[in-house]
């Protein structure tokens, strides 16, 4: 366990990292927008994988809106990290930096993610034609019978700032993501009170209609100010139902070259998240799934009634890239809590290939109790057992 002081190092150093004196070694910019005015680069990154974000740290426009339009908080993470990641394609994590986004402001995003409207819809609605924007097709059918789902379901916005030689910072391109329903969820009044009924809608269609909204998404962008003439990555998220216990993911992407309207073509996102164990997951990736059954299994020996464990599987393409095990159990002493920690932290050495990413999180009713990582090809994990 010689991984255990090791962390604790860790820990003290990202709290020390927070006194005021590691402020000095960050650099301060002038920002180009108007009002803006200073800000700070961290000097210090804790992953290529992420970029570095100016402070003050400023909310997205619509911030608000992505808990009510994204069906599971499994969607809502990987819906954010799995735009940086595409983002990536485009901006370099060592020239660019983030910011949410700012561009986009939370009214134009309520009205992009509503339907379009008729002449008399708009009557109805005392709604003006500058404000038909909406993204989804029109629903010309009767109450509770809709003629077309809503597609599109949330909108997110990711900045990514450039400086240049005299310590300017300005907006270097954006990302766009769209959240696509492949459930469609609506309500329908009924003598004993409101229901809401559901349905699915085919992967064809959802990926055909996304296309259609990101050229229109792009027409839409290209008329404000500020992201006229700077390159867009704009990428389609297939969301989950609000059932489900894995996150959706991304399908594909283009870019939208600086000062241009047109998408260039299409890239394909080859991602996917699978529950361990499910049908899905057998049939799919067998010996993946074996290996976790195993897993399983041994756990279950160390504690005969409990058979908690599930795991979440990330793919790219058919290499499993991530694991992460979650395991639910009633302790009656922290001894017995080490112990099971040590325990499991040899099946994971044992069962899983080198090449992958595997966490564990052991929880109880009280909360977390041990957290086990061991990242890819690393001989040995980190473990923390929390006091």
């Amino acid at each position: 366990m010689r991984k255990l002081s090791l962390l604790a190092l860790s820990l003290v150093f990202l709290l020390s990292a927070c006194a005021p004196t590691f402020q000095k070694q960050n650099e301060e910019v002038q920002t180009k927008e108007k009002d803006k005015g200073k800000a700070i680069i961290p000097k210090y990154n804790i992953s290529d994988k992420y970029y570095r974000t100016i402070l003050p740290f400023e909310p997205g426009q619509a911030r608000g809106l992505v808990v009510n339009n994204i069906n599971t908080r499994y969607d809502l993470n990987e819906f954010e990290m799995g735009l940086m990641r595409i983002a990536q394609n485009s901006f370099d994590t060592d020239k660019y930096y983030f910011r949410e986004g700012q561009e986009i402001k939370e009214k134009t995003v309520r009205q992009l993610l509503s339907r379009q409207y008729t002449e008399e819809q708009l009557k109805a609605k005392s709604l003006k034609a500058a404000d038909n924007i909406g993204l989804n097709p029109v629903d010309t059918g009767p109450p509770g019978e809709p003629s077309s789902p809503i597609y599109l379901a949330h909108i997110l916005e990711h900045d990514y700032l450039t400086k240049d030689d005299k310590g300017n910072v300005s907006l270097g391109g954006i990302t766009i993501g769209l959240a696509l329903n492949t459930t469609y969820y609506y309500k329908v009044q009924v003598d004993s009170g409101t229901v809401e009924k559901e349905q699915h809608i085919d992967f064809a269609d959802m990926e055909r209609e996304g296309k259609k909204i990101a050229e229109e998404m792009i027409k839409r962008i290209r008329t404000m100010k500020n992201v006229s003439d700077v390159p867009i990555t704009i990428a389609l998220f297939a969301q989950q139902s609000k059932s489900s216990v894995v996150p959706g993911n991304f399908i594909a992407y283009t870019t939208v070259d600086k000062g241009s309207s047109s998408l260039n073509s299409w890239e394909k996102v080859d991602e996917k998240y699978y529950l361990f164990p499910s049908s899905d997951a057998q049939e799919a990736h067998r010996d993946d799934t074996i290996a976790f059954l195993n897993f399983k299994q041994d756990v279950e020996e160390y504690f005969p009634n409990f058979n908690g464990v599930i795991g979440r599987a990330f793919y790219v393409g058919d290499q499993l890239q991530n694991l992460d095990i979650t395991i639910p159990i009633q302790f009656y002493g922290k001894t017995e809590g080490i112990g099971f920690t040590q325990y499991v932290t040899g099946l994971v050495m044992e069962h899983f290939p080198e090449y992958i990413s595997v966490s564990v999180n052991v929880t109880s009713v009280d909360g977390p109790e041990a957290l086990i990582v061991r990242k890819a090809n690393e001989n040995e994990p980190f473990v923390y057992i929390y006091q």
